[in-house]
């Protein structure tokens, strides 16, 4: 690595970083730079994990602010995301990836759909309802409203399906999560966008341990790619904080779209 590549990865941390703090997606920033300068596919997959997992956790550290009364919902959901991570993992290091990448672009515009259309999906689903019983409730409209019970389910489910993406391949992970946590959760799309840093950072951690032990990791790489990637990550939740939210939301579509362009075209 000549220092001018290593210049180049580091802008392209900061700038993976930031993106993944404020609405994931910041891998394909990164990843397409490991290809770029040589590294095999899955080697520059888990090199890239491992490079952007410090950004993660640098995005949960700003997200403070939005995940003060979050703490038992975070604690419950935990150890599914960790599990699906490391399903995720072994399937990247004991299966081929061509069926995944056929796969990955449509699961991006789904979520990017989840997130654009949210209000009326939950308007079908039924809203969680924010009462201490677990009866179904009624919104004013007369839509029903899901339990607790079914709320908490619900998003077990949803956050080991994003941990099984996000241990397999990572890349926009966060647009993932932050849909599906839109559709099932009645909070804030700040206080999601927070949770969903935190879940990334599981992912991260569980991801770093299964690689650095079973993957083909560039340590060179990333020790370029993550003091990047942790200034970013601090950064992009500050940044994230101050967006209105229907920016917030758009943005996060925008940047599903344009991620699942480029693996359709691209095929990484």
């Amino acid at each position: 690595m000549t220092p001018g590549e290593g210049l180049i990865l580091l802008g392209g941390g900061l700038v993976a970083g930031a993106i993944n703090a404020i609405a994931g997606g910041g891998s394909l920033i990164t990843f397409p730079l490991l290809v770029w300068l040589g590294l095999p596919g899955v080697a520059a997959n888990v090199s890239n994990a491992l490079s952007v997992a410090p950004g993660y956790a640098a995005g949960a550290l700003g997200s403070r602010p939005e995940l003060a009364g979050q703490g038992h919902r975070i604690r419950a959901i935990i150890p599914t995301i960790i599990v699906g991570s490391l399903c995720g993992s072994a399937i990247l290091l004991l299966t081929p990836r061509s069926v995944f990448d056929f796969v990955v672009p449509f699961l991006l515009l789904a979520a990017g759909g989840m997130l654009a259309f949210q209000d009326r999906l939950r308007a079908l689903t039924g809203n969680p309802a924010a009462h201490g019983n677990e009866m179904p409730q009624r919104s004013p409209d007369g839509l029903k409203v899901n339990s607790p019970r079914k709320t908490a389910l619900l998003v077990q489910v949803a956050v080991f399906a994003c941990g099984v993406y996000g241990g397999y391949f990572n890349a926009a992970m966060g647009v993932l999560l932050v849909a599906a946590l839109a559709l099932v959760l009645d909070e804030t799309l700040q206080r999601l966008n927070a949770l969903k840093n935190v879940f990334s950072a599981v992912v991260g951690v569980t991801t770093v341990l299964v690689y650095s032990v079973f993957g083909p990791v560039n340590w060179a790489v990333v020790a370029v790619l993550a003091p990047g990637t942790i200034a970013g990550g601090f950064l992009g939740a500050r940044l994230a904080r101050r967006l209105p939210a229907p920016i917030l939301r758009w943005t996060i579509v925008a940047f599903a779209v344009v991620v699942a362009v480029i693996l359709l075209f691209t095929g990484t």
